[in-house]
């Protein structure tokens, strides 16, 4: 276990630059993983990471110290709190931080599974709140469209609760590309307040592309020229529309309802 005692030391530059930047997270590869549980659920999927740093005051934490542990001491560092305030954006958390590499799968050349599209959505609470119910709903693969937010930024890891441990997740996938490797049984559907039919009337047993779009503007027109199955989720309170991640809580757990 080695330590960092001064703002000048290059590794404390290195991870200061990336926590400042989401871009040159992106364009690095690299992820960083606040808090102990998303540091706990790394570490039982992945293995090990490149490197820990963790502040002086949180190995006074149990947790802490039995999550240093399971690491190769040669990769942990320690520092003062007050170093690390400027790599974290948590307020009441205990100081840790994961420097590790995205994992990043091939992109499959047929898609045979029910699997999650994001076209566009760009709020990072959604994001990785969606990735947290598809893991849930059992879903393996997850399909981001140019446009949508980094999924490995520190606000969608938070959001995502370790759910990017457990998924595939593609970035940066042009739609028309995806839609050609869409099996015929595994039909694309969306959600559509205008004409659409009633969720809970609809047949889900089967594999389906889930696409859920932009905030805003909904999804775009590839993909409603695409969709075989729209669908509407029934408000009889009278509001216009449901946040994009509660939506798809609601379509993804109403599949697994029906036995997908």
């Amino acid at each position: 276990m080695k330590s960092i005692t001064s703002r000048d030391n290059p590794l404390y530059k290195r991870l200061k630059a990336l926590a400042g930047s989401t871009a040159h997270q992106r364009r690095s590869g690299h992820a960083l993983l606040e808090g102990l549980h998303l540091a706990d659920a790394y570490l039982d999927a992945a293995g090990q990471p490149e490197t820990c740093v963790v502040t002086e005051g949180a190995l006074l934490h149990d947790e802490a110290r039995q999550i240093v542990a399971r690491i190769d001491s040669a990769r942990v560092y320690t520092l003062p709190d007050a170093l690390f305030q400027q790599l974290s954006s948590l307020v009441h958390g205990v100081g840790m931080v994961l420097l590790v590499d995205k994992i990043v799968a091939p992109l499959p050349e047929r898609i045979i599974q029910t699997c999650v599209v994001l076209d566009g959505v760009q709020d990072p609470g959604n994001a990785g709140s969606i990735l947290r119910t598809a893991a849930a709903a059992g879903i393996q693969n997850v399909f981001c469209m140019p446009g949508t937010v980094y999924a490995w930024s520190s606000k969608v890891l938070r959001a995502g609760m370790g759910a990017h441990f457990l998924l595939n997740i593609f970035e940066d996938v042009e739609s028309m590309d995806l839609v050609t490797r869409f099996s015929d049984h595994v039909p694309i559907a969306i959600t559509d307040s205008h004409g659409a039919k009633a969720l809970y009337d609809c047949d889900l047993s089967g594999q389906l592309a889930w696409v859920f779009g932009n905030e805003g503007a909904g999804v775009s027109q590839v993909w409603r020229d695409s969709a075989r199955l729209r669908v509407t989720i029934p408000q009889p309170g009278g509001m216009e529309s449901l946040n994009v991640a509660a939506a798809a809580a609601i379509c993804l757990f109403e599949q697994v309802r029906h036995g997908r």
